[in-house]
């Protein structure tokens, strides 16, 4: 039973947090956090009403009575910090990127192989039932064959140079920025809906704020930055936006936009799948409700209806139709099965979730957009 099942969340920001309340509503028992330090993981802790403070990741994987680690701390610690879970025997939920590089997700996903243990990355955009239903719908070639999949992923809480958030850190984000933190994103989702992976890229890579102004201390994402006495200004070299055109293995096209600095866009993720029949289109801003393009005869709305959907898709539906099910609900959908797998003591042959393997692969895919950009040239995802 998941309420038997114990576990501890590594960083106390905006998506640890979401991950413990995701936890929570499924039952299982958090005991306890690990944040950038004792006094700052203390502080979220009265805020956010958050269990037992960990003084060190030490700590909490050597906690015998931890079942199950989840990682949401800067992208630069994933590796290391997923590694001493793994060493401990502790199965494991990271957030995305893996890794700054594919040498360290190729090795975690090694590792994590020998050790047995679940591994999953939070890719939970594809967590959204619609989702899962345009993923069923091609698979069942209800569109045909799949010839064009576009998009875009849109921001806007990095527009101002007075914005600023550790992503924009290279030392802590890695060489790429918004492809990585969003971009990541839309490429799983394209990967899993069509069930093609990208072989080849061609990318332009923008960074439109040159400089930024910020305080000499920590922001939370998505956080209003206030009037500071302590100000530093940096030169910035990360993505701030990109262009990228994709390939897929089986000769299927692709194009995607990505922007942290496009005013008005909140957190705005579009995909279409243009196939030989008919197409399909999913927004995050209406999670509800799947455009189904068609020629010769009306275009349909698919509600999130789940005695409708397919049954991978009204599986992961927690509420009734009519009840917009969002963002939160994705981590409780994604996590419902991983611990599915976690209860059982081990992975599955072939778990509904994406593992380790393909957040190396999405990584991979991603460094094959920096080269593309570096080079202007169309350049081989290298697996």
């Amino acid at each position: 039973m998941l309420t038997e099942i114990k576990s501890a969340v590594v960083g106390t920001g905006f998506i640890g947090l979401a991950h413990v309340e995701a936890l929570r509503r499924l039952g299982v028992d958090v005991i306890g956090v690990v944040g950038s330090s004792p006094e700052r993981a203390a502080e979220k802790a009265r805020e956010s009403n958050l269990p037992r403070i960990y003084q060190s990741l030490d700590e909490c994987v050597t906690d015998p009575s931890v079942d199950v680690v989840h990682i949401a701390s800067p992208n630069h610690a994933h590796h290391s910090q997923a590694l001493a879970v793994l060493e401990a025997g502790k199965h494991l939920v990271c957030e995305k990127p893996l890794g700054v590089n594919s040498i360290e997700t190729e090795e975690l996903v090694g590792a994590a192989t020998a050790g047995g243990v679940v591994n999953a990355v939070c890719f939970n955009i594809r967590f959204y039932p619609l989702v899962h239903q345009m993923a069923a719908l091609v698979s069942q070639g209800k569109i045909g064959e799949p010839h064009f999949v576009h998009g875009e992923y849109l921001q806007d809480w990095l527009l101002e140079e007075t914005d600023w958030n550790w992503r924009l850190e290279a030392e802590k984000a890695g060489a790429l920025r918004a492809v990585a933190d969003i971009g990541s994103h839309w490429l799983d989702l394209a990967r899993f809906v069509t069930g093609r992976r990208v072989t080849e890229v061609m990318a332009e890579l923008h960074t439109f704020v040159p400089t930024r102004t910020h305080p000499s201390g920590p922001v939370e994402s998505f956080a209003t930055v206030t009037v500071d006495t302590d100000l530093v200004t940096e030169e910035m070299t990360s993505d701030d936006a990109a262009s990228i055109m994709l390939r897929f293995e089986d000769g299927t096209r692709g194009q995607v936009t990505v922007s942290q600095v496009a005013a008005g866009h909140k957190n705005r993720v579009q995909l279409e799948v243009d196939g030989s029949e008919s197409a399909l289109r999913w927004k995050s801003e209406d999670p509800d409700a799947l455009w189904i393009g068609h020629r010769g005869r009306p275009n349909e709305i698919m509600a999130r209806e789940p005695g409708a959907m397919a049954e991978e898709a009204s599986t992961l539906a927690n509420l009734p139709a009519g009840h917009v099910e969002g963002f939160a609900d994705t981590f409780r959908a994604l996590f419902s099965q991983v611990y599915e797998d976690v209860a059982a003591g081990a992975p599955s042959d072939q778990p509904a979730y994406p593992t380790f393997a393909d957040g190396h692969d999405a990584v991979c895919v991603t460094e094959a957009v920096a080269a593309s950009s570096d080079s202007g040239a169309w350049v081989s995802v290298n697996r």
